[in-house]
């Protein structure tokens, strides 16, 4: 199942638009914030779910008599409302999950919500952050990537202390073996130069970073 979520991070409104009218999608949850960009594109989701700090409660209340279910969080909670928003859509049986808004100006919101994609990896789920900028998910495996004409560069990352044996095939700049660490910037700024690009790795979780520079 195809789910998207959309959260309050910074979204880019017109981006938003012109993905979800690219795509189509089985689920669609709204969490906290995001509620204000779905309201403005006339979209209607199927759950909207947050501790609701930060929302217009105008719009939330446009939405308690409506098809979509609310489910409201205690502010006071271990887990963020992206990561609750992920949960949800692995219960509801989501596949493939895209995030709209998971990167925003709160650095630390960005960085959690890039681990908090684990929760899907480790079910073996896809599941990305996505903007104008950039396309962003873990991978503990082989992956062929196709080439995304959108985004020039590619980074690897690694999320866990090393990631080994890492071997990259269809790429600018390839490698052969080699044990990325934390620590160290060997992976950044790659180009894929083939339709298809293969990266493998024997252990470990890289954070696959596709972007652009920005551009105003």
């Amino acid at each position: 199942m195809k789910t998207l979520i959309i959260t309050g991070g910074n979204s880019n409104i017109e981006f938003t638009k012109e993905y979800f009218l690219k795509y189509s999608f089985d689920l669609i949850i709204a969490v906290d914030k995001g509620l204000e960009i779905i309201d403005k594109l006339n979209i209607k989701p199927n759950y909207i779910i947050g501790d609701f700090d930060s929302i217009n409660k105008d719009i939330l209340k446009k939405y308690e008599n409506s098809e979509s279910k609310i489910i409201k969080l205690n502010p006071i909670k271990d887990l963020t409302d992206t990561h609750e928003g992920i949960n949800l859509a692995i219960k509801d049986g989501a596949t493939d999950i895209k995030i709209l808004g998971g990167i925003g100006s709160r650095l630390d919101h960005t960085i959690g919500n890039i681990h908090v994609l684990k929760e899907a990896l480790d079910k073996n789920i896809n599941c990305e952050i996505i903007n104008e900028n950039n396309k962003i998910q873990l991978i503990n495996k082989n992956t062929t990537l196709k080439k995304d004409n959108n985004f020039k560069f590619v980074s690897l990352i690694p999320l866990t202390t090393k990631v080994i044996g890492v071997t990259l095939k269809g790429f600018k700049y390839k490698i052969e073996n080699i044990d990325l660490e934390i620590g160290k910037s060997l992976g950044i700024s790659n180009e894929q130069i083939k339709d298809e690009a293969n990266i493998e790795l024997k252990d470990g979780i890289l954070i696959l970073i596709q972007s652009n520079d920005y551009v105003n």
